[in-house]
């Protein structure tokens, strides 16, 4: 059995908005592994990790892509969960894009949907 690879929107000019934005994806994640799936959630992985990256480049869209595509290369779905802003985000983009290169089967969470 593989693994969901969950997306959702992070980067926000307002700490605040990146703060609710890891608590939805954690509490998404939370709820897919309750039914017994696995699941990577690139957010909840990485947000606390930001924290103590030292380098100004670990700050980088291009820096968390480099960490985060070749776990979702290897995910069996993507699953793209639809908190406000996802639509305009950078990083759900890229990784729509990478899930279709790679014949990744994509389903879209509304935020009001349980897995």
């Amino acid at each position: 059995m593989g693994y969901i690879y969950l997306a959702s929107p992070y980067s926000h000019s307002s700490a605040r908005v990146r703060c609710e934005r890891y608590w939805a994806a954690l509490q998404k994640a939370a709820d897919i592994m309750a039914t017994g799936q696995s699941v990577f959630c690139p957010i909840a992985h990485s947000h606390p990790i930001s924290e103590h990256v030292t380098s100004p480049l670990a700050h980088s869209f291009d820096f968390w892509m480099r960490m985060d595509l070749p776990i979702l290369h290897k995910a069996d779905e993507l699953w793209v969960y639809q908190l406000a802003g996802w639509e305009e985000s950078k990083g759900i983009t890229r990784e729509v894009a990478e899930a279709t290169a790679h014949g990744i089967i994509i389903k879209y969470l509304p935020t009001q949907e349980s897995p």
